[in-house]
């Protein structure tokens, strides 16, 4: 075991000893934004589906966490970081890439296939994962649904029918786990608008209660509760408006929601993008307030979202954004300490920073910032990829340009 280990440990926070991975290979200096996205999120990605694919995930992961729950944590952290992990990628497999990104884009769609067979095999007890144990696998198994919503040809169409059947039966047996009453309703929905989507079966009960509590829950100029109360976080951004905004646009064609019932919520999209962008400062920073600071960049998957579905307001140009999040993942996945020495994440928001990991954050749960990626979802020559770096809104202000001022919906 390593020095660094036995330092975490001494500093109050339980820590695995962590394995060599493989296939992690300097890369070189990146050339593009795109180049340097898709290297840091692979990097990201490469240890959780290699060791996933091979079913060693739970052998070579480490499990960081707060003083006293490693063993709640050891429960449920692995199917987090699988469904954490394959939601942010999810776009990128399902695209249509450029010829230089697609070799890796095969290997990372195979391991990813791989991975998913593995965790819902219940004939391989040291691969499966908990589906039903406790509270959490709920969350991370809608954030694996949201994921197959996201690419249902890379990670659902391809893979073989006992694959398939085993994970809806997976996800089907998450119905036995209660939702919290705030942003938990919306893990239920995004379960059963994957199995809806994948099979044309769900209980729309489940569905509509999340859209209508949530609905109740709006509080005004594009952001909801959390439940019945406002709280100064970004779950409006980790949760709440990307899976709202993912299950009302499936419904929609299908004809299960009306467009009356889905137009407010893309109103409110919209303006809660604008207010995330202006949440970015001139330096990449954000102001480091709430719960789960540790998901890092993840705290603008409504911005990425939104730019990937090509939804952004009109004064918002999609280089504007790329420019803006380029500037939050290199401020929060580029720290010293970042990565552990096998290439595990570890807990912080800039760097290593434990004491910010809450008791229900440990290692798997770091892998939510991959969802600030979306964006390689689009081709290149996407005005997202293809318009020159600018300043964003705060670098515009804090330089002393002329900019409009801003208005509530």
């Amino acid at each position: 075991m390593n020095r660094r280990f036995f330092i975490r440990q001494s500093a109050g926070v339980l820590a695995a000893p962590a394995l060599t991975i493989p296939n992690i290979q300097p890369q070189p200096k990146p050339t593009t934004d795109r180049v340097y996205w898709l290297q840091t999120l692979l990097k990201i990605a490469e240890p959780v589906l290699v060791t996933a694919a091979a079913g060693q995930l739970r052998e070579k992961m480490p499990v960081e966490s707060a003083p006293g729950q490693q063993a709640s944590r050891q429960a449920v952290t692995h199917l987090e970081a699988l469904g954490r992990t394959l939601a942010g990628i999810a776009p990128w497999l399902e695209a249509e890439v450029p010829a230089d990104e697609k070799a890796r884009q095969q290997r990372f769609g195979e391991l990813a296939r791989q991975a998913i067979a593995r965790a819902v095999d219940t004939n391989s007890p040291g691969t499966y994962l908990n589906w039903t144990k406790n509270n959490q696998p709920v969350v991370d198994a809608a954030f694996l649904a949201h994921a197959l919503v996201r690419a249902p040809n890379a990670l659902w169409a391809r893979l073989d029918t006992t694959a398939q059947q085993n994970l809806l039966a997976a996800l089907r047996q998450t119905r036995t786990i209660k939702p919290f009453f705030n942003n938990w309703l919306l893990f239920s929905g995004m379960i059963e608008t994957a199995l809806l989507k994948l099979n044309s079966e769900a209980d729309e009960m489940r569905l509509d209660y999340a859209i209508r509590q949530h609905e109740q829950w709006y509080k005004g100029d594009g952001v909801y509760g959390d439940g019945p109360n406002f709280h100064w976080d970004y779950y409006n951004s980790f949760v709440i408006q990307p899976m709202l905004v993912d299950i009302v646009q499936t419904l929609l064609p299908l004809r299960k929601i009306s467009k009356a019932t889905v137009d407010p919520i893309m109103a409110r999209a919209k303006r809660f993008a604008v207010v995330q962008e202006r949440l970015i400062a001139p330096d990449g920073s954000f102001a480091a307030f709430g719960r789960s600071l540790a998901y890092r960049c993840g705290a603008f998957q409504h911005l990425a979202q939104m730019a990937l579905q090509r939804s952004l307001p009109d004064e918002l140009p999609a280089h504007q954004v790329r420019s803006a999040l380029t500037a939050v993942i290199r401020r929060t996945m580029d720290a010293p300490g970042t990565f552990d020495p096998n290439g595990w994440l570890t807990i912080g928001l800039c760097g290593h920073q434990p004491s910010l990991g809450e008791n229900y954050i440990s290692t798997g749960s770091l892998y939510l910032c991959t969802v600030a990626f979306l964006p390689l979802g689009l081709p290149p020559t996407d005005p997202f990829w293809s318009g020159p770096t600018v300043d964003w809104t705060a670098r515009k202000i804090w330089s002393g340009q002329d900019v409009k001022a801003d208005h509530a919906l």
